[in-house]
């Protein structure tokens, strides 16, 4: 099992655990975190921005240039964001520490 810690727009923290193989955005979603991931992991839109802990950020495998691309039109975008669609769990990303942002920018106008 992977540990994630997830910061709420709020500040709150909640820990979970999810099994490696599965989807971060899905692990968000299912535990409560208000991220829409309208184009359901085809990097269409930016719904699923996550902000990484910088500390953390290394330890993702490097994005593709869709995924910049994408993260160029994400509101309140960091150095150290990225998609929750494209972060695939696995050992190496036990306790890693994500914030969600307070607020999404939907691309596809739904």
């Amino acid at each position: 099992m992977v540990r994630l810690n997830f910061q709420s727009a709020d500040g709150n923290v909640t820990t979970v655990e999810a099994a490696e193989g599965e989807r971060l955005l899905d692990v968000a979603q299912a535990h409560g975190h208000p991220l829409e991931g309208t184009c359901e992991g085809q990097m269409a839109c930016s719904t699923c921005h996550v902000i990484i802990a910088p500390d953390d950020f290394d330890r993702l495998k490097p994005a593709r240039e869709e995924e910049e691309d994408m993260l160029d039109l994400a509101l309140g975008a960091t150095r150290t964001s990225r998609l929750a669609c494209q972060i695939w769990l696995d050992a190496t990303l036990d306790g890693l520490r994500v914030r969600i942002p307070g607020e999404t920018r939907n691309m596809q106008g739904r």
